[in-house]
């Protein structure tokens, strides 16, 4: 997984590419990304559910 680090009219974003290819990568900010290490284990769950 490549990561990679730019902005967005100004604010710091976090881009993560499943290769150097990767068409629509998953990108998010700051805010994104408290919310999310504050649910991780709740995303841990879902991402391992059936």
């Amino acid at each position: 997984m490549a990561v990679e680090y730019g902005e967005f009219k100004g604010n710091k974003m976090i881009i993560l590419k499943r290769g150097d290819d990767e068409r629509f990568p998953f990108s998010f900010g700051k805010n994104k990304a408290k919310m999310i290490v504050e649910n991780i284990e709740e995303i841990k769950k879902f991402a391992e559910e059936e």
